[in-house]
């Protein structure tokens, strides 16, 4: 069985195609300045008539989402939860929950209806997540204060945790190391996480982000990257 695995960021597309836990093939595709509106259908299209799969799996990293308890169920709400965080369009997206039993909390998440749509219509077995929950869902936690952030291109996911419970969740645009480090920096500020009592674990693309990771090991006492996303692996924890 073959399955494919595709992950929408915020200006990006990447696929892998694997089978049992071999990677056949992966790229990654990034919108530029000089790029077609359409330029991520266009590839969803060059994929699904160029690839042979059984399977797909979605995860979404777009900044549509809102976190719950788990044991929300005004699940009509999802849409005005969202638009709390992000400007939402209702009849161009597609609403989805996404429950992490492990940590007792859910994600209201949405993704573009005409890539939904496009999906769909292939008839295949499917899988919908959102990357906080696959993100969330392969840590492992202790009785301590976590802050635990997922790299990507331009944009990052980060979670903080205090014995073992989910405390805050954001997912966010990052260009600058200015922005990233402001971000952390006011989160620790506001939830009450000092820099050295606290334990920072890193994630993703790593590598494209080392400005990034050395700037925040000025002012962090304990730091460890856990994985970067070199190819062929870790891709986002599949």
């Amino acid at each position: 069985m073959r399955k494919l695995s595709l992950l929408f960021t915020k200006d990006g597309l990447q696929y892998r195609i694997s089978k049992n836990k071999s990677v056949l093939e992966e790229s990654v595709f990034f919108v530029s300045g000089e790029a077609p509106g359409d330029f991520i259908e266009q590839k969803l299209d060059e994929i699904f008539s160029q690839k042979e799969f059984d399977e797909i799996s979605v995860i979404s990293a777009l900044n549509h989402f809102t976190l719950m308890p788990a044991d929300f169920s005004r699940h009509e709400l999802g849409f005005d939860l969202i638009s709390y965080n992000s400007e939402i369009n209702r009849e161009h997206e597609e609403l989805m929950l996404a429950v992490n039993k492990k940590f007792g909390v859910q994600f209201y998440f949405s993704l573009p209806k005409k890539y939904y749509l496009t999906i769909k219509s292939l008839n295949k077995p499917t899988r919908f997540n959102f990357s906080g929950e696959q993100f969330l869902n392969n840590l492992t936690a202790k009785n301590q204060k976590e802050i635990h952030i997922n790299l990507y291109h331009n944009q990052c996911e980060f979670f903080a945790l205090a014995q073992k419970k989910v405390i805050l969740y954001n997912n966010l645009d990052v260009n600058s190391e200015v922005d990233f480090l402001y971000f952390v920096m006011f989160t620790l500020s506001k939830i009450g996480f000092g820099t050295d009592e606290t334990n920072f674990f890193v994630y993703g693309e790593t590598t494209e982000n080392e400005t990034f990771i050395s700037e925040l090991q000025k002012f962090v006492k304990h730091l460890k990257i856990v994985f970067d996303n070199i190819p062929k692996k870790n891709f986002i924890f599949t």
